[in-house]
């Protein structure tokens, strides 16, 4: 049995499920998310516990258990607690702005960088440096988060540009480290 698969979901307070053959509507005080999941796996709701079921232990079934009982358990959270990313902007003169719902980024380009957010996704701006990322789809936020980073990843050798909040950046030597570690 896939130990994550046959983990009930506890359902949170607040939150109404709906399950109609392969379709799974959650609704909760942050909003609602609807997914559809694999036609084979059942999902039954027992008290206040969803279930995940598969209908035998064949390798492509074990593969999607697991995986079904985790996306209906990030839906209850981010129903009723949501998710957030927050990405940091290293950099002499790297800065960032809201204006209105979109980020205005200047990380070294000649000019500026807009960001629109995906539908569901909410920014905010600590300091000049510092963007949250919030909503309640983890895909999404986690999209949303990947996609500002690719604007201006991490420079190898001097840390520049945008990461994540607590990513850790290895420095390469650059040439004068070369010369040194050839005597």
């Amino acid at each position: 049995m896939s130990r994550i698969g046959r983990m009930p979901i506890t359902i949170p307070a607040g939150v109404m499920v709906a399950i109609a053959k392969n379709r799974v509507k959650v609704t909760g005080p942050k909003g609602e998310l609807s997914r559809t999941i694999n036609p084979e796996m059942s999902v039954a709701q027992q008290d206040n516990k969803l279930i995940v079921t598969r209908p035998s232990d064949d390798q492509a079934h074990r593969s999607q258990h697991g995986l079904a009982r985790s996306l209906i358990n990030n839906m209850l959270t981010g129903v009723s607690s949501g998710f957030e990313k927050h990405l940091e902007i290293v950099g002499v003169g790297y800065r960032v702005e809201k204006s209105g719902e979109k980020l205005v980024l200047r990380v070294g380009y000649s000019h500026p960088v807009e960001v629109e957010p995906l539908p569901g996704i909410t920014f905010s701006v600590e300091g000049n440096n510092r963007i949250k990322i919030a909503g309640i789809d983890k895909e999404a936020v986690g999209e949303m988060a990947a996609r500002i980073r690719k604007i201006r990843p991490p420079d190898a050798y001097k840390g520049k540009g945008i990461r994540y909040a607590g990513e850790i950046v290895h420095l390469k030597p650059g040439k004068a480290g070369k010369v040194i570690g050839k005597k």
